[in-house]
């Protein structure tokens, strides 16, 4: 681990302790958090997509507030539901935000997670998908959205307008692909993701349970990605992240939030959209502990980039104390490196 953000939901809605109530003070804090975030010097600035839902639900204006008010903060998504995404405006859309970034980008897109609605991608527009997940239109979009980010051409030209010839969406940003990542939720994706030649986003869940701990299944699941990007031929650094939801506790306030009901978390399996799943467990110790358990955290420590989860309803203040808190006690034990020393960057596939 080089790096560490955080991931918010952006929750909002009028219940009781919340500092977030509507959808403007979610937008609003989140850029402040933003700013504040980039000050202590974490590396990144993630925001998670929902539709029909009190969270965040459409990304690029945010993320674009966010890249103006900052400095050296990456910020993105994680992740992007392609299903409910028109690929070719997103990748017009995603262009603009990584030059108004000036590549400070990392931007999640996946089949995503299961929403309030049922397939509600379809009243987006978007019908025709055969699986009921909708997992074969995601990914047709996906690699139509690729090869628009790439600069490819995509469109016949109007003779009665120009010269002849195929068109490729405007605005293009020079590298933009090396910035994109998929969002797997297995094993078998993350090795797909690996033949792709995108950077890999693992969150606190996996699609899978084997009896492995959490953390051993998240490894292979990388290992598994790197190994099928080194058998496609792609040379480079790809990203990896992981999500945990980790708390230090170091005063009376952490530990009435996330004491002993935290200490004891511990992975857990369920069913999440019809598939048996291991979830991972909630860290939240004193920062020496929580330095021997993150190490310990196969995951972890063997993806470049950390993701927090916040509980973004306690307000801006409160997230911004964790955040430094886990940069002051806990990160640089784990190899963390400040964004003041240049951007992140992945691992080298020989």
């Amino acid at each position: 681990m080089r790096a560490f953000g955080f991931l918010s939901f952006g929750h909002y809605g009028a219940v009781p302790g919340t500092r977030v109530r509507t959808a403007g003070d979610m937008l609003r804090q989140t850029i402040e958090l933003a700013e504040g975030a980039d000050e202590i010097g974490v590396n990144g600035a993630y925001v998670r997509v929902h539709h029909f839902a009190r969270q965040a639900a459409s990304p690029i204006p945010l993320l674009t507030a966010m890249a103006a008010r900052t400095k050296r903060i990456e910020v993105g998504t994680g992740v992007i539901d392609m299903r409910y995404e028109n690929p070719l405006y997103l990748a017009e859309e995603a262009a603009a935000l990584d030059l108004i970034a000036d590549g400070r980008v990392a931007l999640g897109v996946s089949r995503g997670s299961p929403e309030t609605a049922l397939r509600g991608y379809e009243a987006f527009g978007y019908t025709g998908a055969e699986d009921p997940r909708g997992a074969d239109l995601a990914r047709e979009k996906f690699e139509l959205f690729l090869r628009a980010v790439e600069g490819g051409t995509v469109v016949d030209a109007d003779p009665q307008m120009g010269p002849a010839g195929r068109l490729a969406i405007e605005p293009h940003s020079p590298g933009l692909r090396d910035r994109i990542w998929w969002g797997a939720g297995s094993r078998a994706t993350a090795e797909a993701t690996g033949r792709s030649g995108v950077n890999l986003m693992s969150s606190t869940l996996l699609t899978e349970a084997t009896g492995e701990p959490f953390h051993v299944l998240q490894r292979e699941q990388i290992d598994r990605f790197r190994a099928a990007y080194r058998e496609a031929g792609h040379s480079g650094s790809p990203r990896v992240s992981v999500s945990r939801s980790v708390f230090p506790i170091v005063n009376e306030l952490d530990e009435a939030y996330f004491g002993l009901r935290s200490r004891e978390s511990q992975d857990q399996i369920g069913i999440i959209d019809g598939l048996r799943s291991t979830f991972g467990k909630t860290y939240a110790d004193t920062p020496d502990r929580l330095i021997e358990q993150l190490r310990a955290d196969e995951a972890v420590m063997s993806a470049d980039t950390l993701m927090l989860t916040i509980p973004n309803q306690l307000g801006p203040e409160y997230n911004l104390h964790v955040l430094q808190s886990f940069a002051e006690h806990v990160a640089p034990a784990l190899g963390w490196k400040p964004n003041t020393e240049g951007p992140v960057e992945g691992d080298r596939i020989p």
